[in-house]
């Protein structure tokens, strides 16, 4: 185990460079104390690795060192097929190459190793978009690769849906892509990190100048914070619902598993009826109503009184169309 971190830590150095302590350990999941343990074992077995002290320091190799110890393991080569790379890949004009580099890695691979990596392939398939969802239309996902790759700014024409419907320009330095359930969103910088939805880019035009990237910027980091932010934010407005045993039982297959756990960590006493009092995230008055809508006779709002009236109306309409 910790040979394999040794080997970790080593070629972390060598792919990024000067690292600290505190980064170290966070990649490879052990203290600092155990990062400055496998330093100290290193410089003993005679990798030229140093430290820099001060605000900006780190360890580093010495410049033109490189190891040679990449060989894959059984686990590692077969975890490699598991990526479902191919799908997001071609949206972004790279299939061929991720499957000619999945042809030469096959063929490179001693045989026990190929045969597994076929079970996997055989067995295992990611298929991102959710249910009855087709996927986003993304006509402008491969220009903005391209100017991601060369830290080119670009122009693009944005169809914003907040706080109203408008169509606007932005000038923006594009620092990375995510796929999040099969959706692509852009992660750029106009005045700073935003994210814009690459389906809602109506035009887009690369500029001629470059950037240079904002030292420290981790796309990883900056999507899991921005994803606590969006989250907190849709949990600002709330609905006070009353639930019967059957609509609580209900909540996770209507409202999911966050809304879920928020409204269970409100729930109130159960009354004489069995029913209880929970709080649930608001995002809209129509999609928290379309949510409650499906739990039928088994859930009544209690507040705010614009979903209560929202709820009631849409109910009197659906009431007369079955009279």
């Amino acid at each position: 185990m910790r040979a394999s971190r040794l080997v970790s830590l080593l070629l972390l150095l060598q792919n990024r460079g000067r690292m600290s302590a505190t980064r170290l350990a966070a990649e490879l999941g052990v203290t600092p104390r155990t990062v400055y343990r496998d330093v100290d074992a290193l410089a003993a077995a005679g990798v030229p690795i140093y430290a820099e002290h001060g605000p900006d320091g780190g360890y580093a190799l010495m410049d033109g060192y490189r190891t040679r110890l990449t060989g894959l393991t059984a686990d590692e080569a077969e975890s490699l097929f598991l990526t479902g790379l191919r799908g997001p890949a071609a949206e972004l004009g790279l299939g061929a190459q991720v499957a000619a580099a999945e042809l030469k890695l096959m063929a490179a691979l001693p045989t026990p190793y190929r045969d597994a990596s076929l079970r996997i392939r055989q067995r295992f398939h990611l298929d991102a978009p959710g249910w009855y969802r087709e996927p986003d239309a993304v006509p402008h996902l491969t220009a903005v690769a391209e100017a991601l790759w060369q830290d080119r700014r670009i122009e693009i024409r944005y169809r914003r849906w907040s706080p109203e419907p408008a169509e606007v320009t932005r000038r923006l330095r594009p620092l990375g892509l995510v796929l999040k359930a099969g959706v692509w969103y852009l992660v750029a910088i106009s005045k700073k990190p935003q994210t814009y939805r690459v389906a809602s880019i109506r035009s887009l035009r690369a500029l001629p100048d470059t950037f240079t990237r904002p030292d420290g910027f981790e796309l990883a980091e900056f999507w899991r914070s921005h994803v606590e932010r969006y989250e907190r934010a849709d949990a600002a407005d709330a609905a006070v619902v009353r639930l019967s045993p059957a609509g609580l039982a209900a909540l996770p297959e209507v409202l999911g598993p966050r809304a879920t756990r928020q409204a269970r960590a409100t729930l109130g006493a159960p009354g004489p009826d069995g029913w209880r009092e929970a709080t649930v995230p608001l995002e809209s008055l129509a999609h928290a109503a379309a949510g409650l809508l499906r739990l039928g006779p088994e859930a009544r709002v209690v507040g705010p009184p614009e979903l209560v009236e929202h709820m009631a109306g849409t109910i009197a309409a659906m009431a007369e169309l079955y009279r």
